[in-house]
């Protein structure tokens, strides 16, 4: 408060330079006025107590932004910890992610090896089969063949034997193939 005091009569000191009409302390002199106009503005603020409502009010103020700055620094060292703590489920999933994708792409892999070895067997049964077919349809064709020139043999042969037998020659071959089978039953 003494302070103030100074502070005030300094401020006053500009006003006192100037040349005074008349008597300094005087009702007629304005710096005079003011002056105790002022120390009595002075005294009330000091009987109210206004400086010390002041520096508490002050001092709460003080007091508040400290707490406001503990809070602060409180809310930040948990929003680092919940940062840190996302950062670390990030890059969790991240490594899960990939362990996925690495999963699947063997399994796709292994998929697409597996279904080139069953194409290839496939491939190979279809190829067996057919090679079995051909087969069978090569000798069920040379069995029509054979047959065919059997018949066509028989048939030739029959004609053959038809146009050169006379019936002198057959009654003779047909008593000699009577004998022949007697010979062999008995």
């Amino acid at each position: 408060m003494k302070r103030l005091a100074i502070l005030a009569i300094l401020a006053a000191a500009p006003a006192l330079a100037e040349e005074p009409s008349g008597p300094f302390f005087s009702l007629h002199n304005p710096p005079f006025v003011v002056l105790i106009s002022f120390l009595v503005f002075v005294g009330i603020l000091l009987y109210a107590k206004v400086p010390a409502m002041v520096g508490g009010a002050l001092d709460k103020r003080a007091d508040q932004i400290r707490k406001d700055l503990e809070e602060a620094r409180l809310l930040r060292e948990e929003a680092q910890m919940i940062l840190s703590s996302y950062e670390r489920k990030q890059k969790e999933v991240q490594a899960q992610s990939d362990r996925i994708v690495a999963s699947a792409r063997e399994e796709a892999t292994a998929a697409a090896e597996q279904a080139k070895a069953d194409l290839a067997a496939s491939i190979a049964r279809r190829l067996a089969a057919a090679e079995d077919q051909i087969a069978s349809a090569e000798t069920g064709a040379v069995r029509a063949v054979r047959d065919r020139a059997v018949s066509v043999a028989v048939a030739a042969a029959g004609d053959l034997l038809a146009k050169q037998m006379t019936k002198t020659a057959a009654n003779a071959l047909i008593d000699q193939a009577i004998g022949d089978v007697s010979a062999r039953l008995n």
